[in-house]
């Protein structure tokens, strides 16, 4: 399968990058700074911004599936919201239906899913970015698109274990995982369909 990746420099997207092109699947991958990425078999590196219409087309012409983990690390002009709203134009002009985003577990009907302390965290600290990602989803679900929208818990940086819990029950409570295993559940995603339109919690 051929994947269109936003955030590929980041966290999680580095780790689907690596998990896909380890599974086959052939990349092409934008990012403001190519540098950041090292060349590979599979892997097409498209330099520009995500905010700028032209690369973002080039990155998704003859896409099977779109994999958006943008992030933005607590600045006032998070770029989630405008980045997703580019590629969701790009989609449709495309002719590119499937699309995984990242979020967050603690945005929109997940707020509960969090623990108190951390909700407070978020509200004095991370405010224009939970901001940013609550309008990200409301974009995304008016879309028309076959959309997932994956919300993790804390992330780490550790391996991928393959064991962690996923789904819409609102009773899973945010707990960390590594970055590994959310790119594994969203790169199973590809294949399944059991949470189109739906917005599963993994942790």
């Amino acid at each position: 399968m051929h994947i269109a990746l936003f955030g590929a420099t980041g966290g999680t997207g580095r780790q689907v990058l690596a998990q896909a092109l380890e599974q086959g699947h052939s990349i092409s991958a934008l990012a403001r700074d190519p540098s950041q990425l090292a060349p590979a078999d599979g892997l097409r590196i498209i330099a520009g911004d995500v905010l700028d219409p032209a690369p973002v087309t080039d990155c998704i012409q003859g896409a099977d599936a779109v994999i958006c983990t943008l992030g933005s690390h607590g600045g006032k002009d998070p770029v989630e919201a405008r980045g997703t709203e580019r590629i969701l134009e790009a989609m449709k002009a495309c002719g590119v239906r499937r699309i995984l985003v990242v979020t967050s577990l603690g945005v929109g009907d997940s707020r509960e899913q969090v623990q108190l302390l951390f909700r407070t965290f978020m509200d004095m600290t991370l405010k224009h970015v939970m901001a940013a990602k609550e309008e990200q989803e409301v974009r995304v679900k008016a879309s028309g698109l076959d959309w997932t929208i994956v919300r993790p818990g804390g992330l780490t940086d550790g391996p991928k274990t393959g064991t962690y819990q996923f789904g819409t029950d609102r009773t899973i409570k945010a707990g960390r995982i590594a970055r590994a295993d959310v790119a594994d559940f969203l790169l199973k995603q590809l294949t399944d369909e059991s949470f189109i339109h739906q917005t599963p919690a993994v942790t």
